[in-house]
């Protein structure tokens, strides 16, 4: 169940970043001053936090959803659910200790540095 309802989160999640992110990029063509100064906004903290919910949540919902398929199209898959799920969330923590220190130290790190 839970692997249904996190699936169902992080969909709806990333449905609403994406529809955030296609109004903040099209204000480009409308005034690239006004695209300039939302960018800006998102160069903080909270944001940072914010873009490593995001791939996690994006990582979640990729690696669920070839379980998914897999269950769906192969009838060994459907008698290991379970084990296929706790492979979901092994991939899903390797992927997230390889992005999140990554992300977090150059996201925090001071202005003008590497």
């Amino acid at each position: 169940m839970w692997s249904w309802v996190l699936h169902r989160i992080t969909g709806v999640a990333i449905f609403f970043f994406l529809l955030v992110h296609i109004l903040d990029t099209a204000l480009i063509r409308v005034s690239p001053e006004a695209y300039d100064a939302v960018i800006g906004t998102y160069k903080n903290w909270i944001m940072a936090l914010g873009e490593v919910a995001l791939v996690a949540a994006i990582a979640y919902h990729a690696y669920n959803g070839l379980r998914i398929i897999l269950v769906d199209f192969w009838p060994w898959a459907t008698r290991h659910q379970r084990q296929l799920w706790w492979g979901v969330i092994g991939l899903w923590a390797v992927t997230m200790l390889g992005f999140a220190p990554r992300h977090l130290m150059l996201a925090f790190a001071p202005a003008g540095g590497h």
